[in-house]
């Protein structure tokens, strides 16, 4: 069992930056690969970013490439996602998620632990 708390969010400003941090308990976290995925009201959770065990591959949504960077430190047993950029479409609470497995998914569905999620607010 892997337990996941996430911190970081906020109330910004479009243009502004935040920084998303997910601290991982219990089991080994450089075994498994890692995302943040977002659910905005009336909408369901999407993929937002994901990077495999090692940090050596990662993956973004297309509304996020080139603003969003995720990068993991094992050592630290620490996932962060790195905002910069942020338009009010951004808004939304923030979930980071672990997969039992070396590489990461763009499905939710994929996905087998689940920190309780940080609010993002960006005001246009």
């Amino acid at each position: 069992q892997v337990q996941l708390v996430e911190s970081g969010g906020g109330l910004v400003q479009a243009g502004g930056s935040l920084r998303l941090s997910c601290a991982a308990s219990g089991r080994t976290f450089g075994r498994y690969a890692m995302g943040w995925l977002r659910q905005a009201p009336g909408k369901e959770r999407e993929f937002v970013a994901g990077i495999n065990w090692s940090g050596g591959s990662a993956g973004y949504a297309d509304s996020v490439k080139g603003r969003f960077t995720i990068s993991r430190d094992n050592a630290k047993n620490t996932l962060y996602l790195q905002m910069n950029s942020l338009k009010p479409e951004d808004t939304a609470v923030y979930y980071c998620a672990g997969g039992d497995s070396s590489m990461y998914s763009i499905r939710a569905q994929t996905y087998d632990y689940w920190g309780q999620g940080t609010q993002v607010t960006v005001s246009s």
